[in-house]
């Protein structure tokens, strides 16, 4: 026990380490809750436009995984409000989707949806709100690199949408949403963008009467919390493309827009040649 309180004390003092971290120390109790510096209150006060009723759930929004790892049994990650907050935030944008577009048919609003939801987008407003630099991370890892990670990005915005509405409830979720997310996009230009591109390679594939892609993880690497997949996408015992991400369904959608890429290249010629001579 007193090995692990060493180890917290050490990561209490490791936190205040930085310029890109939020002032004043944050502290960690004898449960191993990491209480929130005055900095990173002020921030959350402004961004959901209250005070903060339950700092703990907070401070859980913004513990990486890499936490857990140099401290196993000592505090929770924010993976489960991640689950979550993709939930909530699945929910408020179909709302908005299907009040904005009320001729819009499902794929559509499911299309749309996925444009505003994909990792990428979801790093990018995060950055906007410097959620970054309020992490708490693993004294073991790569600090900066998860900071601006857009896995880790992507996860804790929708781990901090997962505490705000288990502390402030809906309301005041979707004003932070609206707020934070739907504000900065152009909905009608949304629908020229392509982004979901496992989406269009099954349907590349049932046009031109192929079977369907299968998707497999071919390597990982790294550190357990900051694993990294191959995954590669093939169809009829094809390969047509890998990508490589920190999260398995980004890598999938790597792979399939480099399927898609192949598949179209060879479209002059009939698809069909493309698989001539496999089983």
């Amino acid at each position: 026990m007193d090995k692990l309180w060493h180890k917290l004390s050490s990561f209490a003092q490791s936190l205040a380490q930085g310029t890109d971290r939020p002032e004043g120390e944050p502290g960690i109790e004898a449960s191993g809750t990491i209480t929130l510096p005055k900095s990173t209150l002020s921030w959350l006060a402004a961004l959901t436009g209250t005070t903060c009723g339950d700092s703990g759930i907070y401070s859980t929004a913004l513990t990486h995984r890499s936490v857990v790892h140099d401290h196993p049994g000592a505090m929770e990650s924010n993976q489960r409000l991640e689950f979550l907050g993709d939930a909530v935030l699945d929910l408020v944008i179909s709302e908005h989707l299907y009040t904005t577009f009320p001729a819009g048919d499902e794929g559509k609003l499911s299309s749309n949806r996925s444009k505003i939801v994909n990792r990428k987008s979801l790093a990018a407003f995060a950055r906007k709100i410097s959620l970054g630099r309020h992490l708490f991370v693993g004294e073991s890892a790569d600090v900066q690199k998860i900071r601006t990670s857009e896995s880790a990005l992507a996860d804790a915005l929708e781990s901090l949408i997962g505490a705000i509405y288990l502390d402030r409830g809906l309301s005041v979720t979707r004003a932070f949403i609206e707020r934070h997310v739907v504000r900065h996009v152009d909905l009608h230009k949304l629908d020229a963008l392509e982004h979901n591109h496992k989406s269009r390679l099954i349907e590349y594939t049932q046009s031109h009467q192929l079977e369907s892609p299968v998707y497999t993880v071919i390597a990982e690497d790294g550190a357990e919390h900051e694993k990294m997949f191959t995954v590669e996408v093939s169809c009829a015992g094809y390969p047509l493309g890998r990508g490589t991400a920190g999260r398995k369904k980004d890598a999938e959608q790597l792979a399939a827009r480099e399927a898609l890429r192949v598949l179209e290249q060879n479209d002059g010629n009939g698809a069909g040649e493309l698989f001539s001579g496999t089983a």
